[in-house]
């Protein structure tokens, strides 16, 4: 379960539909738990670098770095990331299960079409990794 509250997830929605046709993506920051229920307390925009990133995101390491560190000087943890898919279903694609590399952490996507926000934890435990649903619950 992740406790993902209001706020923060109507910014993240505002940023997808502000960043449409393109993905945007982003991380995460709060209290993380492995098997239980995280809470999300911050997010972090980053800027999507993928080659084509109307179909896929991609965080810039050294962008991926600082914001780790301001979730550490903050005295959060690393919850899991967040994208959106503009033109697609709030669920993992192939090409995020292929590039998934948290265990445990959860990815957050947005789908514009229709409006709607899923949450899935990327369990590499699995010879091929997986991700499970998981809920989403206000604070």
């Amino acid at each position: 379960m992740i406790v993902l509250p209001t706020a923060v997830r109507k910014a993240i929605l505002e940023r997808a539909r502000e960043g449409s046709p393109e993905e945007i993506c982003g991380v995460l920051g709060g209290e993380y738990e492995p098997d239980g229920r995280s809470r999300v307390r911050s997010q972090y925009p980053a800027e999507n670098v993928a080659e084509t990133p109307r179909t896929r995101y991609e965080i810039d390491p050294e962008q991926q770095l600082t914001i780790f560190e301001r979730l550490e000087d903050r005295g959060e943890e690393i919850v899991g990331f967040y994208h959106s898919h503009p033109r697609g279903p709030p669920r993992p694609s192939a090409t995020d299960a292929a590039r998934a590399t948290w265990p445990d952490r959860s990815y957050v996507i947005v789908s514009l079409e229709p409006l709607e926000v899923g949450s899935w934890r990327w369990r590499a435990e699995s010879t091929d990794g997986r991700f499970e649903r998981e809920r989403i619950v206000d604070d």
